[in-house]
């Protein structure tokens, strides 16, 4: 017999974001977002995903671009979540209390918001010199969804991301991956969807930044049994998908290996 949770659970719609990004320029990033979203958007959705550092591209200037959290930036988002009736969430640079980081912000239409600080800081592109990271995990809540926040480089962290007691439904990850180690991005997503038996959303950027790097997007959703929904490299894209409950409730009862992981701490 089913169990009366998985019949409440509604399938989730999900506008993936893969946007080429001006740099170090908020004015003319918002400006543009809210363009492309405007042409964009063509049907109800419950949540926007919006690349790493979205409005300023990953500079480690923290110092000259950082916002607080009242910041336009934030009404910004809240503006978009409003317009849209929907969860709006990417990273920015956020200064608060002296610190400067890496901040990912889960925006509610009513204003209401929670953040995740990068835990796992790149340090051969000195973000650990300018950035303070964060110790603390997210799980949020949509439509009885759980979902997992994470940074770019977090991909590479297994152990940080192990969905110990299932107690997620969604790895969300936003990203600033450069195109030359798409190869990694393209195994790690996959493997970390089989792992942890989740659906795994990876939403990363296009185009050159101001430091010549290229990034090819190939911003994707793999489901829990590792299948793709969703892949797309190379150009600016929007794309609302629609993944189902249904999925995470038959892989999980046909291999309940969740219940067979390791304990561990994280220090």
């Amino acid at each position: 017999m089913e169990s009366p949770i998985y019949t409440q659970i509604e399938n989730l719609k999900v506008t993936v974001f893969q946007a080429y990004l001006f740099w170090e320029n908020t004015d003319k990033n918002l400006q543009n977002l809210s363009l492309r979203l405007s042409m964009g958007v063509r049907e109800k959705t419950d949540l926007i995903i919006l690349p790493e550092m979205f409005n300023t591209g990953f500079s480690m200037q923290s110092e000259l671009l950082a916002e607080e959290m009242g910041g336009k930036t934030m009404q910004w988002m809240q503006q978009m979540a409003t317009k849209y009736e929907c969860v709006v969430t990417g990273s920015l640079i956020i200064k608060e209390n002296g610190k400067y980081y890496n901040r990912m912000i889960w925006m509610l239409a009513n204003g209401e918001h929670q953040h995740y600080d990068k835990r796992h800081l790149f340090s051969m592109g000195d973000e650990d010199k300018h950035y303070t990271a964060g110790n603390d995990k997210l799980i949020v809540e949509l439509k009885g969804w759980k979902i997992r926040l994470a940074v770019c480089y977090d991909l590479r962290f297994p152990v940080w991301l192990r969905n110990k007691d299932a107690e997620y439904d969604i790895l969300l990850l936003v990203a600033s991956w450069p195109d030359k180690r798409s190869s990694h991005w393209k195994a790690l997503i996959p493997a970390r969807a089989i792992e942890n038996q989740s659906y795994v959303i990876g939403v990363n950027r296009v185009g050159h930044d101001g430091n010549q790097v290229y990034h090819g997007g190939h911003s994707m959703c793999i489901d829990p049994y590792g299948n793709t929904v969703y892949y797309k490299p190379e150009d600016e894209d929007m794309y609302t998908i629609t993944i189902t409950y249904e999925e995470i409730v038959k892989i999980r009862r046909q291999f309940p290996f969740l219940k067979d992981a390791d304990d561990f701490q994280i220090n």
